[in-house]
């Protein structure tokens, strides 16, 4: 069975380059989202995100006639469900708080809101990040709302064949490079059946030109959270080691240079934390599920998660010594820049930074100015409303306390010294 109509629910930085790749090979698509806003722009052929090459596309496929998005489900023959997975506690940076639950509101609600136009032969496909048994909770949160099909469980290869096919998809795609990525990568394919996996790679195999390597429904969960929890590892001791260098008035940065000479070492940079939807997220889901046996990775996170906060008490040791070389002056003639917002380079993307969340501790703690230099966004957040959106050359020119926290190219092409620098990436 071909897949003439394609639906995608959830168009955000994930659902909305996956509906295009798909549109863009002249298939049908229909992309559901709960945004109105969001759903406007993409039917005037704009996107309401930044990602690179992705407006042409979508512009030219809704000109076209082969990308439209609603606010309600429509029949199709895939759906692919790509909505946020947050958590319920808002404490998990806290390295003394509960472990956060994982809330599946999201996917529970998106089934749901699909589950009328389902028809026997559909395909099932849950590409949000995930803790493992999501997609089997999916596929009961399905078979209560549609009795009169037959849905796949984890008996389901022992049994008659099933209506709905279901898999889980994990996307493995960098911000900044999505278009390129969703196509030239290999695809991890987690069908609950043989079956179920053979529909979806004959499903991503209409744009995808990476391997489809199939596994089960619980593997391919427990691959995209194992990818990004050995990062976050691997984070967390390059930020140990910045603690521990500083404290021994070690340069850090000529350290690990040294160091990765050796043929077999590769340690990565530190930075002022772990931010992104990924890395900073995705270990609490395997930790959550096993919070006895999960103890590197869950020292890991507490490492990273408590990264800002050494910076910020950094931030105030500056202002404190600035103050000391300079007598006549307050903390409110105290001007601080933060030099980058993003939780990475070259993106406009805010969520989970830590960037973000050092900058609003010090423009809390701060009575002077506090500047943020972000150039990749026009406005700030409401949640930065007491800080200064402003340019590089005025942040440099006017700043007393300067701190690095994006290594922006914009950043990488200048150069900046000062008493007073703050460098949580090396670059000045």
């Amino acid at each position: 069975m071909s897949f003439n109509t394609i639906s995608v629910v959830g168009l955000g930085y994930i659902g909305l380059p996956t509906a295009a790749m798909f549109a863009s090979r002249k298939k049908t698509v229909i992309g559901v989202d709960v945004n109105q806003k969001a759903v406007d722009t993409i039917n005037q052929g704009r996107i309401h995100i930044v990602e690179p090459g992705l407006e042409t596309i979508v512009s030219t496929a809704v000109k076209d006639g082969y990308f439209k998005a609603t606010t309600k489900p429509e029949p199709a023959d895939a759906f692919l469900i790509a909505v946020p997975t947050p958590f319920k506690s808002s404490n998990k940076n806290q390295r003394d708080s509960v472990i956060p639950e994982p809330d599946l509101s999201y996917i529970k609600a998106a089934s749901e809101s699909i589950a009328p136009v389902l028809k026997k032969g559909d395909l099932v496909i849950l590409e949000s990040t995930s803790p493992v048994g999501a997609t089997e909770q999916m596929a009961d949160w399905l078979a209560s709302a549609r009795p009169d099909l037959v849905f796949p469980s984890l008996t389901s290869e022992f049994t008659a064949d099933v209506d709905v096919n279901i898999a889980h998809c994990p996307e493995r795609v960098l911000p900044g490079r999505v278009v390129e990525e969703l196509v030239s990568n290999d695809r991890v394919i987690g069908g609950m059946t043989e079956a179920c996996s053979t529909r979806a790679i004959e499903l991503y195999k209409i744009f995808v030109e990476g391997e489809c390597v199939v596994t089960n429904a619980r593997t391919a969960e427990m691959a995209k959270l194992t990818e990004n929890s050995c990062r976050d590892v691997q984070i967390a001791f390059a930020n140990e080691l910045s603690v521990i260098c500083d404290k021994l008035d070690i340069n850090v940065w000529e350290l690990i240079s040294l160091a990765n000479r050796h043929p077999r070492i590769n340690i990565l940079q530190p930075g002022p934390g772990v931010g992104g939807h990924c890395i900073a997220v995705d270990p609490w889901f395997i930790i959550s599920k096993t919070p006895e046996e999960a103890e590197l990775i869950h020292a890991a996170r507490r490492i990273n998660d408590d990264k800002p906060q050494w910076v910020v008490e950094k931030v105030k040791l500056a202002i404190a010594d600035f103050l000391q070389a300079n007598p006549t002056k307050t903390a409110k003639d105290v001007t601080v820049a933060c030099y980058g917002l993003a939780f990475k380079p070259d993106i406009d993307d805010l969520r989970e930074s830590p960037a973000l969340n050092i900058a609003k501790q010090v423009e809390e703690l701060h009575s002077g100015p506090v500047l943020a230099v972000e150039p990749n966004i026009e406005t700030l957040p409401e949640s930065l409303e007491g800080l200064s959106l402003t340019s590089l050359e005025e942040a440099k020119d006017s700043a007393d306390i300067h701190l690095m926290l994006v290594d922006h190219k914009e950043f990488k092409r200048t150069a900046l010294e000062s008493d007073y620098l703050i460098d949580t990436k090396g670059i000045w």
